[in-house]
């Protein structure tokens, strides 16, 4: 049974059962703040477990794609360590909300597993949750009962909480569970050991294969359980390890689900992928192929559902995923040019079918996946010519040491490999590894394997010594090691900088009002009498803050890009300040300074008027914007993401060129002549498929229920679906403004526009600075000519400047020339000197570097307050002794507290220690001496 078969087959069998089947949510939670990622089947469904939402029917099935790479689920570092771990995986599951309990979950279960499926009943083993004193659990004797109708009372284990109460996070549903354990293990080794003492062990054999989880109780901020409005069936069986166990594999790597990407693999990197030979050599290789099959799946469908790498929260777990894939390729495959978007093809034509978003996403995935590995590349390269040059300048220092250890001793050589062992420190610093963790994205590991692998013995060869150095350094086997408690000194730093800038510290609700559900009327109306029915404290940046939960309210909740409304909670002719509006679960929390007096009161919920008004401008002008792009630059043309405030518009969408100056002013002009003819702008609320029938754009990587809101502005002209607040029609806007277009990410454009108030102000702004302009030059009617004139005389004036500095630079010359030094077979120019501009000091580099053989010039000078350091070698330096200008400016810069870099053969570095230039000429002359 193929991976596609198994898959079907489980979604079939539960719509026999009378269950739903519907659609993944995407991987990307956007309304949850406990999560990141999806990390199990049941968070698209948490908001109907605790009661604040109801779901289409009350059985349902699918296959979610889950992502567990942080939080309390992790397991990043296990992936391709071991042959069963992934990030990304696919979680089939069955869902019962308040209908069916534990007797038909366990029946279905069963019959699922060894009637459908056929796996063989002697192999399966359950566990049921035994109970727990401190939390005042009980066994579950029901659960237990149910399967002595399938299984022998031996074959039921009973597992305690950290095994059989299965918790999403910290807080939210949770409930005991009953988890199904499959033996792989041959007979023979089944009837050595029973596979009963190898449940939850870990073994790589035996392992569980679905858990049936028993909805009852939500676990709240204090650590507190309380018992959800009713109870629930959350099941979840890993699909991955479901192949292997039915397609008799020992891997979840060797089945259809992973092996058409790892043949990919080994046809990119040429190297075999042999799951059987654990030789050091090959396993090294496994690792690779099983990190690289594993990841580009996490990444593409990430990035699928609306994720593009960054440098902050989920962005930036998904850029390490791609880097961690990117390293293995790099250290273990050889790969030394982008290699993973060349996998999506594969994905795409595998998995396409089950998840069509990866065939909708298909081109953008592969050019945001090759950009990032483009980049990182070159990070690599730069960061391994760091540590290198870092390696080789304190190789120098370490020569010296054993070099004099032996010229002076007759004693014995062990003797003086004890002194040598003694006075050598081989130990990079743990700040220099976190500069390459954070500067240049190295994980630590990737660290400390270019020092375990540095050829230390290379660079300390080549002398006439009483005893031969070679032998010792063989025999001392000398390597480089990490300062691992200097790095994570490093580390706790910037995360206790990045703890302390975003902590909140939440506390559970206390509800006033049990069962109320809460209405939305913003839609309407910006007043309107309310009743709060729940609250909380929350600690932000030490700050204290409340959550506040309302009956009813006019305050819409930021989400499609829309920022929150802001306002008052009157009553009584006081006012409590709303600062901000957020979504979580359904529920509309608004977030205020302080909470009311009275919490009992009614009180009159009140939006910041203008503040709506110029975000219901921006919002709609972002749909007239989005129809206008697509008109002009083509139907490829999707958004990916938009920021809708009072101040400005911000508008992400796909496209793979930068658009013209031409493209951009009938992009403008096309908006503006919609609002021109002040389109109604008509808002209803149908079902989904009559939406998608009328041709309504969706968000990209949004999650729509049955029901939707579509505006349109002009039928012909724009249809969308959306949730935010527009204008009555079109003319409200104004006019509207482009200020900027640049690029995100690969494939990405974005551009920013003001509309209404902020435009005119904007257009003021600028007609004010062109008069400004004007009066300056004197040149009220032709600024343009003022201007033209006046480039006209700085030209003449820069070449009587650069003819002064050409003079000068010959002085400079001259003088250098005379206090050139010869240090063995090189030519060592290095001094101080006084130029006007960065580009005389790099002319007369090329000049000396032309003139004199064998060239070794650093030369530093201060510019326009700073310090600067120029470095120019003779080629034959760079090809016969593989001197690097630019990894040597990098050491030598840190006398000016810089950096810089270069070419081969010349660098320059600006800093700001001036003071240190001279040091930095004595270090770099004293590394020719140790280095001719």
């Amino acid at each position: 049974m193929n991976s596609a078969e198994v898959r079907k087959q489980f979604l079939q069998f539960f719509e026999s059962k009378k269950h739903l089947i519907v659609p993944s949510a995407p991987i990307v939670v956007k309304d949850d703040p406990t999560l990141m990622f999806t990390n199990a089947g049941m968070n698209q469904f948490k908001e109907t477990f605790l009661g604040h939402g109801k779901q289409k029917s009350n059985r349902i099935a699918d296959t979610q794609k889950c992502l567990r790479v942080s939080g309390k689920h992790n397991d990043l570092e296990e992936v391709g360590v071991d042959t069963y771990h992934h990030t990304m995986f696919e979680m089939l599951g069955n869902w019962s909300f308040g209908d069916y309990f534990k007797k038909e979950a366990i029946a279905w279960a069963w019959e699922l597993l060894t009637e459908v499926y056929k796996i063989n009943k002697d192999n399966l083993y359950v566990t049921v949750f035994e109970g727990d004193k401190t939390e005042n659990l009980a066994f579950d004797e029901e659960a237990q009962k149910y399967w002595l109708a399938y299984v022998p009372k031996e074959k039921i284990i009973l597992g305690n909480k950290k095994d059989n109460f299965w918790e999403m996070g910290e807080t939210g549903p949770c409930g005991p569970c009953s988890e199904i354990h499959v033996d792989l293990r041959s007979v023979d080794e089944q009837k050595k050991v029973s596979g009963k003492s190898l449940v939850n062990t870990g073994h790589p054999r035996v392992i569980e294969i679905w858990n049936l989880v028993f909805m009852e109780f939500n676990r709240k901020a204090d650590g507190s359980l309380e018992k959800l409005p009713a109870k629930h069936v959350d099941t979840g069986m890993g699909f991955e390890r479901l192949c292997m166990v039915l397609q008799g594999k020992h891997s979840s790597y060797d089945t259809d689900v992973f092996q058409p990407l790892i043949k990919e693999i080994e046809k990119i990197s040429g190297k075999l992928y042999v799951s059987d030979d654990n030789s050091e050599v090959q396993e090294k290789i496994n690792i690779a192929n099983r990190v690289i099959a594993d990841h580009i799946r996490a990444i593409s469908f990430t990035i699928a559902d609306g994720q593009l790498p960054s440098n902050t929260g989920a962005g930036y777990v998904i850029r390490r995923i791609l880097r961690r894939a990117v390293r293995y390729g790099y250290q273990s495959l050889d790969l030394k040019e982008p290699f993973l978007y060349h996998l999506v093809d594969v994905l795409v034509k595998q998995m396409g079918d089950a998840f069509p978003e990866i065939v909708k996403q298909e081109k953008l995935v592969k050019k945001v996946i090759q950009e990032e590995e483009m980049a990182f590349m070159r990070t690599l390269e730069k960061g391994i010519q760091r540590i290198n040059v870092f390696l080789a300048i304190r190789d120098v220092r370490i020569k010296e040491i054993i070099n004099e250890a032996i010229n002076t001793s007759t004693e014995e050589k062990e003797i003086i490999k004890a002194k040598i062992k003694k006075q050598v420190n081989l130990v990079v610093p743990g700040e220099l590894a976190f500069e390459l963790y954070d500067t240049f994205g190295f994980p630590i590991d990737l660290t400390q394997l270019i020092a375990k692998e540095w050829d230390f013995g290379t660079h300390l060869l080549g002398y006439d010594e009483k005893i031969s150095m070679d032998d010792i350094i063989k025999e001392m086997k000398l390597r480089w090691s990490i300062d691992m408690e200097g790095f994570q000194r490093a580390l706790e730093k910037q995360r206790d900088r990045s703890r302390s800038a975003t902590a909140v510290g939440t506390e559970d609700w206390t509800v006033l009002k049990d069962k109320v559900d809460v209405a939305f009327v913003g839609y309407d109306k910006i007043q309107e009498k309310s009743h709060i029915i729940r609250y909380r404290k929350i600690k932000v940046k030490n700050k204290d803050q409340y959550q506040i939960v309302l009956d009813k309210t006019p305050f819409y909740a930021e989400s499609g890009g829309q920022v929150g409304d802001t306002g008052f909670l009157e009553a009584n002719g006081k006012r409590v300040r709303i600062i901000d509006t957020q979504k979580e679960h359904n529920l509309i929390i608004h977030f205020a300074e302080a909470l009311p007096e009275h919490l009992d009161a009614s009180f009159t919920a009140i939006v910041d008027p203008v503040k709506r008004t110029l975000t219901a401008d921006n919002h709609s002008a972002t749909h007239l914007l989005h129809a206008a792009l697509r008109k002009v630059l083509g139907k490829h043309v999707e958004q990916r993401g938009s920021l809708v405030s009072p101040d400005y518009l911000r508008f992400d969408f796909s496209h793979f060129s930068k658009i013209t100056d031409e493209e951009l002013r009938d992009i403008e002009s096309l908006v503006n002549q919609k609002i021109r003819e002040n389109i109604s702008c008509e808002t209803k609320v149908m079902p989904v498929d009559e939406a998608k029938k009328l041709g309504a754009m969706a968000l990209f990587g949004e999650k729509y229920g049955d029901t939707v809101r579509v505006v349109t502005m002009d039928k012909n002209y724009s249809i969308e679906l959306c949730g935010g607040t527009h204008v009555k029609a079109t003319g409200q806007i104004g006019f509207f403004k482009i200020l900027s277009e640049s690029a995100v990410s690969a494939g990405i454009r974005r551009i920013e526009a003001v509309t209404a108030l902020k435009a005119e102000e904007y257009i003021n702004a600028q007609v004010f600075t062109l008069r400004q302009a004007a009066e300056a030059l004197k040149a009220p009617k032709d600024i343009l000519k003022s201007i033209h004139d006046l480039q006209e005389q700085l030209a003449e004036q820069g070449k009587q400047i650069e003819k002064l500095a050409r003079e000068q630079g010959k002085n400079v010359k001259a003088c250098l020339l005379e206090e050139k030094k010869q240090i063995g077979d090189v030519v060592f120019i290095g001094d101080k000197i006084d130029v006007l501009s960065a580009d005389v000091a790099k002319d007369i580099c090329f000049q000396l570097k032309s003139e004199v053989s064998n060239l070794f010039m650093i030369v530093g000078a201060e510019i326009n307050g700073k310090a600067n350091l120029f470095l120019a070698l003779s080629d034959n330096l760079v090809k016969e002794k593989n001197w690097n200008a630019s990894t040597l400016i990098r050491e030598f810069s840190k006398e000016i507290q810089g950096g810089g870099g270069g070419q081969p053969f010349y660098a320059t570095a600006g800093g700001t220690n001036i003071p240190g230039i001279q040091n930095a000429i004595t270090i770099a002359k004293d590394w020719v001496e140790n280095n001719k």
